[in-house]
């Protein structure tokens, strides 16, 4: 493993190097996607300020709850923003934000954005699971496969070969990232990109954390917490699509219902007599994400049926 390189007295993190190729180029295929869309992007150097400052902090504190466990032992390391302790799909989320916010009053929709910044964040991913391969970062579980790999490392808790999973997830983004393009191509609507790119990921995600040999954050759920989730989502998209049409009471009865009815499962949700399996975090917002990208593309296209 390769996890700093040492230049005099300078370490570098082999972690922090990939992420830094990883931004440069995906920030410019991003930018060529937007600018081959028609898309503005003057308003970048407008909100420059704000585009920089969401893609650390959002970067750096999902960087900092994937490895929890590494800065409650030393808080100290929080502020050693080189330490490779960063999440390039946090880092894009919070680009994510402030494009839905700046894009209130610009002519482009948010999911026109999020055609493009979908596949560039998927090649920014390919050089983050290559640096977490190279740094013995996400490592996986014991495998007894010709292609498995060793570390001898402290961080890494097997001395016996195990998946590079790094590597899955790697050759996974790689050709998603072409794949986006095929999409970005032959689409005939807008958000063809991110509901494939999505769902894709979100597959991935649930199938390749098997392969997770790491601490992570463990979650606990059982085939009826899905359900509610579904219908919960469900109920969001059919109340964006009946909005206008309801009176302001309407509007907060309906919320306040569905409050309620959320917030009276999780309150009922231990005493039930169902069997609970462990799942890791990252597989709960994939499971999140999908359900948030369906609805959120659906309703999109029903408002803006000419784009």
């Amino acid at each position: 493993m390769f996890e700093a390189i040492q230049i005099g007295p300078v370490l570098i993190w082999t972690h922090f190097l990939f992420l830094l190729l990883g931004l440069w180029l995906s920030t410019e295929f991003f930018l060529r996607i937007a600018q081959s869309a028609n898309l503005p992007i003057n308003h970048f150097m407008e909100h420059g300020v704000w585009y920089t400052i969401s893609f650390l902090l959002f970067g750096r504190i999902i960087g900092m709850i994937a490895d929890y466990r590494v800065y409650l032992r030393d808080p100290f390391r929080m502020i050693i923003f080189w330490d490779g302790g960063f999440n390039l799909l946090g880092a894009a989320i919070g680009i994510g934000v402030v494009l839905y916010f700046t894009n209130l009053t610009h002519r482009a929709t948010f999911l026109q954005w999020l055609d493009a910044l979908v596949p560039a964040t998927s090649l920014a991913l390919v050089f983050n699971w290559l640096g977490a391969f190279f740094s013995g970062e996400s490592y996986g579980q014991p495998a007894d496969i010709f292609w498995a790999v060793s570390y001898d490392a402290p961080n890494v808790r097997y001395t016996v070969p195990v998946h590079p999973v790094q590597l899955y997830y790697a050759l996974f983004f790689f050709f998603l990232t072409f794949l986006l393009l095929v999409v970005r191509k032959r689409a005939r609507r807008v958000g063809a990109e991110t509901l494939v790119g999505i769902l894709l990921m979100a597959f991935a995600t649930l199938f390749l954390e098997n392969f997770r040999g790491d601490f992570g954050i463990p979650v606990f759920a059982s085939m009826l917490d899905f359900i509610m989730l579904i219908l919960l989502f469900v109920s969001l998209g059919v109340f964006a699509a009946i909005e206008l049409a309801l009176s302001k009471r309407a509007m907060f009865t309906y919320e306040g219902v569905l409050f309620a009815l959320s917030a009276g499962y999780m309150a009922i949700r231990r005493q039930l007599d169902f069997e609970f399996f462990e799942l890791r975090f990252s597989q709960l917002l994939a499971v999140i994400a999908v359900l948030i990208t369906i609805v959120y593309v659906i309703v999109h296209r029903r408002k803006y049926p000419h784009l």
